[in-house]
């Protein structure tokens, strides 16, 4: 039976199936002026589609909070005691709206946690959304039995990995610069398809890599569905990432993910995970308005058929 959920609900076909909320931008009483980490990314990207004419806030769905029940679908009743409840409402909103992503076939600014697993956080991670979302989708959505996840963060998902290790429904690729954060070999088991990048790896190499890679994953498991980690911390001269990709490479790189996966038909949710400069908004949002001006986010999306009918049947979108 499955539990009381306000997370899937019904959205009005006037929205976009782009799930945002102001609570995304984390605040530590301005502890976040210190850390390398762009703590209000997620709002500088919508403000910049809203300046682009491409969003209105009208057209935005409001993410909610993450309620106990929702997180019990993964993690442990003792991992969530343990958690400092109020500082962390920012992100249980956020692990709220990648859920929700999987309701209405969208996607997200924000989000993708990928270094939680059921009972332990990590490396800014304290919520493991990415699970929580393909457990949704295979619960309450009808036709939703097989996903991939493709991982292209610097850092290697070893959240997913470990609550997806004896699962074979879940088909991970991962790609990461092997030489950093968290180098877990038991997680690595779990990886279907495991490209380790040396330190300054640039465009030309990782495009081709991230290509041939993601055909080779598409032929040994077609997915219902492709969950998309799109960290922007591959990006020249962030510290934590140590990869050197240009702005136009990562434009191009999310579009060489939609352009292969919506050639195959199938539904993409995209979160956008780590990207610790002050330019990465930009370079997100840059990313999104290429993908709409070539026909690869929008209406004549592929789209995810809910059991539920409070759920609307929209196209995914990107965040």
């Amino acid at each position: 039976m499955l539990h009381t959920t306000q997370l899937y609900q019904h959205v009005p076909e006037t929205r976009w199936p782009i799930v945002y909320s102001p609570r995304y931008n984390i605040t530590f009483m301005g502890l976040e002026k210190l850390h390398p980490f762009d703590a209000g990314k997620w709002g500088k990207v919508i403000n910049f589609l809203k300046e682009e004419k491409l969003l209105s806030d009208s057209m935005l769905v409001e993410a909610r909070e993450a309620s106990e029940e929702d997180l019990l679908v993964v993690h442990t009743r003792r991992y969530l005691n343990e958690l400092k409840r109020k500082v962390l409402r920012p992100l249980r909103t956020q692990t709220g709206g990648t859920i929700m992503v999987g309701g209405v076939g969208g996607a997200r600014p924000g989000g993708g946690f990928h270094h939680c697993s059921s009972d332990r956080g990590g490396g800014f991670c304290a919520y493991a959304d990415i699970t929580l979302a393909i457990k949704f989708l295979f619960e309450r959505v009808e036709g939703i039995s097989r996903a991939t996840i493709i991982d292209l963060d610097a850092h290697q998902g070893n959240g997913h990995e470990r609550d997806f290790m004896d699962d074979k429904r879940v088909y991970i690729m991962d790609v990461y610069n092997r030489h950093i954060y968290p180098g877990d070999r038991f997680a690595k088991q779990a990886i279907r398809r495991k490209v380790e990048l040396e330190w300054g790896t640039e465009d030309d190499e990782y495009l081709d890599k991230v290509e041939r890679n993601i055909e080779k994953s598409l032929q040994e498991h077609l997915p219902d569905v492709v969950v998309y980690n799109a960290g922007t911390d591959i990006l020249e001269g962030d510290r934590l990432g140590g990869l050197s990709i240009s702005p136009a490479g990562i434009v191009k790189r999310d579009e060489l993910v939609f352009r292969m996966v919506r050639g195959r038909h199938v539904p993409i949710l995209m979160v956008t995970s780590g990207g610790y400069q002050k330019r990465t908004a930009r370079i997100i949002a840059d990313s999104i308005l290429n993908l709409f001006g070539l026909g690869l986010i929008g209406p004549e999306s592929p789209s995810i058929s809910a059991q539920n009918s409070d759920t609307p049947l929209l196209p995914p979108a990107v965040p």
